[in-house]
């Protein structure tokens, strides 16, 4: 509590800032960028932004009260210090065919983020002078941004809620399902206020903060729940309290620590990607997910000592089963249900299993990658959406998806200029251009700019191909005229950072998938089982994406969960995805098959320990499920389409994973497997190091003594 009290205070006198910038250095469009900037340092230096209006039905923008109303709201904004110009829709000549629609340009002379609150407030309330007239009046900020990504608190509440129902069913006590709430929401608040204070220090995005509260309060209620499980059964098995709170630390903390470095092994994985802003999620994630560990081995053993005579042993036969092999009613006949029907027809329900899930898997291979415009993140309450809309209806599609081409002269001659306009003419020929702007040239003469505006929205396909049609144009312009055509713009941009995210996916997985199946086999010090568990976690991940393709990017079923329009599937969610629920996937198969293979020593009984696995482990994996989905679901709730996203697949990644994969296939597949899914070489069996992951020597030590 003293370390939460003191980062707040350091918190509150920092006041750090997010960004909700996606920006990776070095790609194409960014070298572009640069080259502009540096071409056209004046107009670099300056931000813009349109405020699109709309005439009232029956009239147009170019009567003389909209007129009227257009320069008053022009004045009223350019009596703000940092606005340099305001120039109407008339003085651009941009009014769209039929006169109603049209869009002023704002410019300041800082660069969009050094544009205040207050100025931002100023324009925001400027606005009624013309929305007050009946005319329509958005902004369109570009760089500067009005509507913030942001919590929205009652759908986490709701979460929590129903992760406190799980709980409350599980432990049968409201004080026991209180608990680990407050644990992890302490265990949050340091994690999240430590990351605010590195923001101060760093440029970091604000999903950043938003991943890294989702999955610490996820992780921090479920390794809670592991602990205090194992402090109930060791209550219900005579220990005083101090004795209880010991042999679940060293057992169930044991295995809390192994989940949670699992997680952050995953997390940290990220940076393989070498993207930035990538990388630093990861680490703010895997922030939250270490505090959420320490907070659990440190601080919920101290409040146990304090309250821990409060709480009820663990009941027989109820919701917790014991986690050592000795109770008598251990035969197959007081199994549970679930483990018999499984291992009762493990073909049939491992045959069923794997098809559902390679049936949802079939939309991933058509995939298309991207980051979120103001079509599509956005909701129709945010003004950001409306302009975007309003220039769709106005414009066409590909207003929104403009392009900037900068022709690099290599070697300037007297011909350049028509050289550079012959090229132009070329560009204003190829398929899905709606209008190109006339040669502006820089003031060197080496650079000259060319602005496309496409025939296709930003995240459609066909203007990720218009940028790649000039881009391979670039290669014969170099040998014949020496001309490099470079291509920026907020769309080229995303495209780039949406290619090299899909182009480092292969290489992390592949990754993740090596590691997890090395890691298990020291683990379970077996060579089939954790090939079973790796190709689990691969249908699980392909079932996730699949199904967000199928929803998100396809369309369906997009009302019914709340999603503003069609779109892409979010550039780093495929990464985000396989980086957590590689954690998550590896800490129930982890939980689930250690029993299993607990029981498979002592017995020799294949069959045996599986039936007791899922009976003895099954309870808490599907709380622990369960806790997640209803954390993972309440931001899936929040209207901002990134946060959605996240929250969606790593919701149905849980669901998929524990409910079908290792509820389900894993018992049914170790059934066929028999024997044998726990062959090693004698070799191999000596050289591995011994992970004991619940604590099984140290139970050893204390049953010796």
């Amino acid at each position: 509590m003293a370390i939460l009290a003191l980062l707040a205070v350091i918190v509150f006198s920092l006041k750090p800032s997010f960004n909700g910038e996606f920006t990776i250095p070095n790609t194409p469009a960014d070298k572009a960028a640069n080259l502009i900037t540096e071409e056209f340092e004046g107009i670099a230096s300056q931000s813009t932004l349109d405020i699109v209006v709309k005439a009232p039905d029956t009239e147009t923008l170019e009567s003389e009260e909209a007129q009227l109303k257009m320069k008053e709201l022009l004045t009223e904004i350019s009596k703000d210090s940092t606005v340099v110009r305001a120039v109407s829709p008339t003085e651009l000549n941009n009014l769209n065919t039929d006169k109603t629609i049209g869009y002023a340009q704002v410019t300041f002379a800082v660069e969009a983020d050094k544009v205040s609150e207050k100025t931002k407030e100023h324009i925001l309330n400027s606005l009624n002078i013309t929305r007050d007239a009946g005319i329509q009046t958005e902004i369109r900020g570009g760089d500067i941004i009005f509507s913030e990504i942001e919590f929205e608190g009652i759908y986490e509440v709701i979460g929590i809620g129903v992760a406190f129902i799980v709980l409350a069913i599980t432990f049968g006590s409201f004080i026991a399902a209180g608990l680990p709430i407050l644990i992890a929401l302490l265990g949050l608040g340091i994690s999240l206020l430590g990351i605010m204070i590195g923001a101060y220090f760093i440029d970091l995005n604000s999903i950043s903060i938003i991943l890294a509260a989702m999955l610490g309060l996820a992780v921090g209620i479920d390794y809670s729940l592991f602990i205090i499980t194992r402090f109930k059964i060791e209550l219900a098995n005579g220990k005083t309290i101090m004795n209880a709170i010991a042999l679940a630390t060293g057992t169930a903390g044991s295995a809390v620590v192994f989940a949670g470095l699992t997680v952050i092994i995953g997390l940290l994985g990220l940076a393989v990607a070498q993207i930035p802003f990538l990388t630093l999620m990861g680490v703010s994630a895997a922030i939250s997910i270490l505090i959420a560990v320490l907070i659990s081995i440190i601080t919920l053993p101290a409040i146990l000592a304090m309250f821990g005579h409060r709480l009820s042993p663990a009941k027989e036969n109820r919701y917790l089963r014991k986690f050592t092999g000795k109770n008598k009613k251990t035969d197959y006949v007081n199994s549970n249900k679930w483990a018999r029907l499984v291992t009762k027809h493990p073909i049939l329900v491992s045959l069923v299993s794997i098809a559902f899930l390679a049936v949802l898997t079939i939309p991933f291979f058509h995939m298309n990658l991207g980051l979120p415009s103001d079509g599509t993140a956005k909701t129709t309450e945010m003004t950001e959406r409306r302009a975007y809309d309003l220039l769709t209806e106005g414009y066409g599609e590909g207003f929104n998806s403009q392009l900037v081409v900068a022709a690099k002269v290599n070697e300037v001659t007297e011909s350049t200029p028509q050289i550079v306009q012959e090229i132009a003419q070329e560009i204003s020929g190829l398929k899905n251009i709606q209008t190109i702007s006339p040669l502006i040239p820089g003031p060197s003469g080496k650079i000259f700019m060319i602005q496309i505006i496409p025939a296709s929205s930003p995240d459609d396909v066909k203007t990720k191909d218009l940028v790649n049609v000039i881009r391979a144009k670039s290669e014969d312009t170099e040998k014949e005229h020496s001309i490099e055509l470079l291509v920026t713009g907020t769309t080229a941009m995303n495209i780039d950072i949406s290619q090299q995210l899909n182009d480092a996916l292969p290489l992390f997985a592949s990754l993740i998938v090596i590691l997890a199946y090395i890691l298990l086999v020291m683990v379970f010090r077996s060579l089939l089982v954790p090939l079973k568990a790796v190709l689990g976690f691969l249908l699980t991940l392909g079932a996730t994406l699949g199904f967000m393709v199928f929803v998100v990017q396809d369309g369906h079923f997009i009302d019914l969960f709340g999603f503003p329009a069609q779109s892409p599937i979010l550039a780093f969610l495929p990464v985000i995805t396989i980086g957590i629920l590689f954690g998550l996937a590896m800490d129930y198969e982890i939980f689930l098959v250690s029993k299993m293979r607990e029981i498979y020593m002592h017995t020799g009984d294949s069959h045996k320990a599986i039936l007791h696995g899922v009976r003895d482990s099954g309870g808490v994996v599907t709380a622990a499920a369960l806790i997640m989905m209803a954390v993972f679901f309440g931001f899936m709730m929040n209207t901002d389409a990134m946060i959605k996203s996240i929250g969606m697949a790593l919701a149905f990644g849980v669901f998929f994973d524990a409910f079908i994969v290792r509820m389900t296939i894993v018992p049914a597949v170790m059934t066929l497997m028999g024997k044998t899914a726990w062959y090693i070489p004698k070799w191999l069996d000596r050289i591995l190091p011994n992970i004991d992951v619940e604590g099984e020597s140290f139970m050893n030590k204390v049953e010796n003594k």
